[in-house]
This record gives structure tokens, C-alpha cells and sequence, in this order.
């Protein structure tokens, strides 16, 4: 199924919830490997096994580590990482044989996937320019053809968090992404997002929210003022 098609948008229209969203769509794709970037607590991960009893393989990316080089709400202790850690380990042991645990970053650990062998990819990790340009640069010859890498906080703004930290641009950098490697990509509701891997495509983006009009990244966070320009 290409990611343009009436079926795949009636797909969309129809979910209710993230979780409802991506279990329709892997179960319509016939999704058996996948693999989700940015673990955090487990949720996503217990939902998507729990709901999609078809999946073989998951792999799970994520350092639960503290991160120097990492300005982001969620860079939390050593310690408190540790028991996020243990929550996600417990919260997926009812499916520890179809689990695959990759402790570290995406370019550290993405080695262990051979390539061309995921139906399907999630990427809730770093959002910032750093992190979304390696994530996807370094997933996409895993995939398969056909497959489909998404993810996470697909933000209209920059300005996810507070100023003080990183922007969050997964918005507008996956769409320049597929631009570049000449795939299409959907924007959809709940702040996702899905590029479709297929040889002889084009690049196309396809707005199903209405939320994507202006992908620029001139925007300030609300209470700010952009500086008077002096003439000359």
C-alpha cells in the first residue's frame, strides 16, 4: 500500500488516538520487524505489542543515559534514568522473546539491524536538529522496500519547550529529508508523521491535518518580539 493512497488516508481519518493510528496502519502494511527510537518509560512499546499480537521482532533504541551534549527537558539523572530503564524492561517482559533492547544512541547501536530489514521505524528520541538528521539518515537503509520510518512531535513551531532549550525540529527537517532522498512523506493528526522507502518514487508532501501551511522556522515563542531592523 503507497502512503498516498484513498485507503491509507481513510486509515488516518478514522483513528482516534496515536496508538489507535499506528496499529491500523502496521496492521494494514503487515508490519512483523519494527523498531522504536526514544523508549522512555515503556508506553508506547507495551501498547503497540500489547494491541498488535502479529509483531515478531521490536527492537528498542534508546542510551537511558544522562547526555552532556543534550539540552532537553526529559535529560534527566543517571539514577532516575535507571529506573525509567527498569519501568520499560518491566512494563514489555510479557514480550521479552520478540524484544530486542539496544542500550546506547541511534549511531552507536544501529549496526545490530542488518539492512533492508524493517517493515517499520518510530522515532521519539532527540528531536533536536542533531538527533533527527542521524536518526533518519541512519535508519533508512534499514528499512525495506516499501517500508516506512515515522515519528513523534511533528511540531508546527520550533518552540516545543521552553526557550532555554533546543528546538524541536523534527518540522520542518523530515520533510527536507525526504525532499533529499526523493520519498514521500504524510503529516499526520497527533503531531506524526510517515515516509514511505520506495525505488522510482518522487518526493511529495501531503498535509492530511491542515496544521502545515507555514514549515518556517521564523517564528519566536509567543511573549517575544523580533528585533527592529535599523536602516542604514
Amino acid at each position: 500500500m503507497n502512503i498516498e493512497e484513498p485507503q491509507f488516508r481513510h486509515l488516518i481519518s478514522g483513528s482516534k488516538t496515536r496508538i489507535q493510528l499506528w496499529d491500523r496502519i502496521l496492521r494494514a502494511i503487515n508490519v512483523t520487524t519494527m523498531l522504536e527510537v526514544g523508549v522512555w518509560k515503556g508506553d508506547f512499546a507495551k501498547q503497540i505489542l500489547e494491541q498488535c499480537e502479529f509483531l515478531q521482532q521490536y527492537y528498542m533504541i534508546d542510551p537511558w543515559e544522562n547526555l552532556p551534549d543534550w539540552n532537553k527537558p526529559f535529560n534527566v539523572s543517571r539514577e532516575v534514568f535507571n529506573e525509567i530503564y527498569e519501568e520499560a524492561m518491566a512494563k514489555t517482559e510479557f514480550a521479552s522473546s520478540k524484544r530486542t533492547v539496544l542500550r546506547g544512541r541511534t549511531k552507536e547501536v544501529i549496526a545490530t539491524i542488518p539492512d533492508h530489514s524493517l517493515d517499520f521505524a518510530y522515532i521519539d528520541g532527540d528531536h533536536t536538529l542533531r538527533g533527527i538528521t542521524i536518526d533518519l539518515i541512519k535508519i533508512l537503509p534499514k528499512i525495506k522496500e516499501g517500508g516506512l520510518i515515522s515519528g513523534d512531535d511533528f511540531t508546527a513551531t520550533p518552540w516545543q519547550h521552553h526557550i532555554q532549550y533546543e528546538p524541536t525540529l523534527v518540522c520542518p527537517f523530515s520533510i527536507y529529508f525526504a525532499e533529499a532522498m526523493e520519498l514521500p512523506i504524510l503529516a499526520l493528526p497527533f503531531n506524526q508523521f510517515v515516509i514511505q522507502k520506495r525505488s522510482n518514487s518522487a518526493f511529495t508532501f501531503i498535509d492530511t491535518t491542515g496544521n502545515y501551511s507555514d514549515i518556517s522556522l521564523n517564528k519566536l515563542p509567543s511573549g517575544l518580539t523580533k528585533p527592529q531592523v535599523k536602516a542604514k
